[in-house]
């Protein structure tokens, strides 16, 4: 009676271990198939900020100092895809960036919600406005951040799952913008500053509760642009530059390289 329920107790063992290495054969296989990189987003991963613009990326500002250029030149992926745009809201990317997309993609990075819950206007309006009025208007951006963004962080993170199913999606958040107690002039009040943080702080959450639920990585890079924001006399963001607005709060070419491009070869 012992042999049998041995005999059947092995075969059990030596099924389990062959589908296990079919398993990994077969992740191998796909993950040595999908070898593609397609960069996604807004104007953090287009690299705006950076200098040394892609001429043919016209608007799209696609920076050849941007950490999805840099990623590409520094590990050779089959394909690389640079369609992040400066401007982009979740809408856009749908409508306009996954072209790239297939089978074959092994890699897609993005950072996008930002504009959606508008935060240029956020600045526009703490720059410009009294505090009263900044904090309301922040009030309003984290109320969206947590009615309407969620459901459109998942339309475009389905489609993306749709048209790259072997994909690693990383998903990368945003920095904090100001160092607190810092010494140099925003024009803003500690308090503005400090509720602009944590605003972005709110944005990095809801961003990454997302991802989670559709098994992406995220990638915070609040903890490398710490010690590099503005007012820490080592600042990877820029300030408000009247002189190009459109830079005003982008990470530098040190930004790109020093805070997202290691958040990125650290999740891929």
């Amino acid at each position: 009676m012992k042999r049998p329920r041995f005999s059947a107790y092995m075969t059990s063992l030596l099924l389990a271990a062959g589908l296990a290495l079919t398993g990994a054969a077969t992740a191998q296989a796909r993950t040595a198939a999908a070898t593609g990189y397609v960069a996604l987003g807004d104007s953090y991963s287009s690299g705006v900020g950076a200098g040394s613009y892609i001429s043919s990326s016209g608007s799209c500002d696609r920076s050849t100092k941007a950490y999805p250029y840099l990623w590409n030149a520094a590990h050779s992926p089959s394909s690389f895809d640079f369609t992040a745009c400066s401007g982009a809201r979740t809408g856009d990317v749908t409508a306009n960036q996954l072209g790239p997309l297939s089978s074959s993609t092994g890699l897609v990075s993005i950072t996008i919600g930002g504009n959606d819950a508008g935060f240029s206007d956020v600045m526009t309006t703490c720059v410009l406005q009294s505090e009263s009025t900044c904090l309301s208007r922040i009030a309003t951006a984290k109320a969206y951040v947590d009615s309407t963004l969620p459901g459109k962080l998942d339309s475009v993170y389905s489609a993306i799952s749709a048209k790259a199913p072997a994909a690693h999606v990383v998903v990368l958040g945003y920095p904090r913008f100001y160092k607190l107690n810092g010494s140099c002039l925003t024009g803003l009040s500690e308090t503005e500053r400090s509720a602009i943080n944590g605003a972005a702080d709110y944005l990095d959450s809801a961003i990454a509760v997302r991802a989670a639920a559709h098994g992406f990585t995220f990638a915070d890079v609040r903890g490398n642009f710490t010690g590099h924001e503005i007012c820490s006399g080592s600042a990877w963001l820029h300030s408000l530059n009247w002189l190009d607005i459109g830079v005003s709060y982008h990470p530098t070419a040190s930004g790109q390289s020093g805070g997202y491009l290691p958040a990125l070869s650290g999740a891929a």
